[in-house]
């Protein structure tokens, strides 16, 4: 590889980092380590990195031993595993202290792995972001070796989707009635549109969504595994979507499709959500009280961010707010699942803490005694199960439920703690 087209790629990126405003997240690094950041294509990874090499040179490390290279830049489409070298040569040409590796969707490159095991087992500081199956974090370990940490990235969360509009959510914020409608006017747009990091400042939300999605769809899934049934691959993202809040098994996607005249096997099927899954599109929760097989066939489908979700529906806020408790109950806990027998019905359980969490748009009329009836159902078939809440869309309350309080909290007062 042309050592100058190398260096000119690093300055450029340099520049662009120098003046990029960063949004504070809440994530954290530990610089001994090495990372890869895997998720959802457009949440944000690249960014993360632009604000570790800017706290890097605001503590002294001089620009020439930040090494950046974006995989996905046009002067790249000829490089093989074959440059790698260059790349540790372009370094120590630059500076003759230690290099700090920023590595941007190197995925894209074919025998990336065994770079990364090489830099990493030299001690060199490295940073990977990856998109698709290739940076999936069950398969890290597996190929790079336990040399990498994997952090997953998640699009804006509502903290950090008011921090990047610059909206106070303090404390004192949330009760005051002027600021607490500035906050829930910034939620709706939230709710329906997402979190992508982008989106925040653009007229239009739902069209840069929608590229995002069929960026994901056509590259990440239908390009890289060959699909020719596109066609079935996108009605069956559909009929997910429309399923969001209830168990779907194989078999049922496949005999919904065969009944609209996609013609498609059920091994297929599983290839084709396997493939969603992949890509960060969509993730998957299992029943508690299933025997193994079932937890492997039945899950619960949700979007890993609203805005994609709502590509696919229309009048279904309930669906909406049941998959943004979703979304933040998989980033923050390691084992999360639904609880669902002939006399339970659940929406949300964290075996860890033993919380229940249902989800109910509104508590008026019928849905009041559903709600209660399945939290007191759960308590007396789950022994584990050790305190409860319910999340509604503005409804905020505390019910005593013989003894024990459970607390109704509106979905943005929740996203706020």
């Amino acid at each position: 590889m042309n050592h100058s087209i190398l260096k000119e790629i690093i300055f450029d990126q340099h520049e662009i980092i120098r003046n990029f405003q960063i949004v504070d997240r809440e994530y954290s690094f530990d610089l001994m380590a090495n990372y890869v950041l895997v998720g959802l294509r457009r949440a944000g990874k690249s960014t993360l990195l632009y604000k570790i090499v800017q706290d890097l040179t605001a503590a002294g490390v001089d620009w020439n031993q930040i090494i950046y290279i974006n995989f996905e830049d046009e002067r790249l489409s000829d490089f093989t595993a074959a440059d790698f070298n260059d790349i540790i040569a372009v370094q120590t040409e630059l500076s003759d202290k230690e290099g700090w590796f920023f590595l941007d969707e190197l995925q894209n490159i074919d025998g990336w792995e065994r770079f990364a095991r090489r830099i990493a087992d030299a001690k060199h500081h490295t940073f990977i972001t990856g998109s698709n199956a290739k940076m999936l974090s069950t398969e890290i370990e597996k190929r790079l070796g336990g040399r990498y940490l994997a952090k997953f990235i998640a699009p804006y969360n509502f903290r950090e989707f008011l921090t990047a509009k610059k909206i106070d959510f303090s404390p004192e914020s949330v009760f005051g009635t002027k600021s607490k409608g500035i906050i829930r006017r910034s939620f709706s747009d939230y709710f329906y549109y997402g979190g992508f990091p982008e989106s925040v400042y653009l007229n239009d939300k739902r069209e840069y969504v929608t590229s995002v999605y069929q960026k994901v769809l056509l590259g990440d899934i239908a390009g890289r595994h060959g699909i020719r049934n596109f066609n079935g691959l996108r009605i069956m993202m559909k009929k997910i979507a429309e399923a969001v809040k209830d168990p779907l098994s194989y078999s049922k996607i496949c005999n919904t499709l065969k009944t609209i005249g996609i013609d498609i096997s059920k091994d297929t099927v599983i290839d084709y959500v396997g493939y969603a899954q992949e890509s960060y599109l969509i993730f998957a929760l299992r029943n508690y009280f299933s025997k193994f097989v079932d937890r492997e066939t039945t899950p619960k489908y949700y979007f890993n961010d609203n805005g994609l979700l709502n590509l696919f529906i229309t009048d279904e806020d309930p669906r909406l707010l049941e998959n943004m408790v979703a979304i933040k109950l998989q980033n923050q806990h390691e084992e999360i699942y639904y609880l669902k027998s002939s006399n339970v019905d659940i929406d949300f359980f964290i075996p860890k803490t033993g919380t229940a969490v249902q989800v109910a748009y509104s508590l008026k009329g019928t849905a009041y005694d559903r709600e209660i009836n399945g939290i007191k159902n759960g308590f007396k078939s789950v022994k584990e199960m050790k305190q409860a809440m319910i999340i509604t869309y503005e409804e905020e309350k505390t019910i005593d439920l013989e003894g024990i309080l459970i607390k109704v909290v509106p979905i943005w007062k929740w996203l706020l703690e």
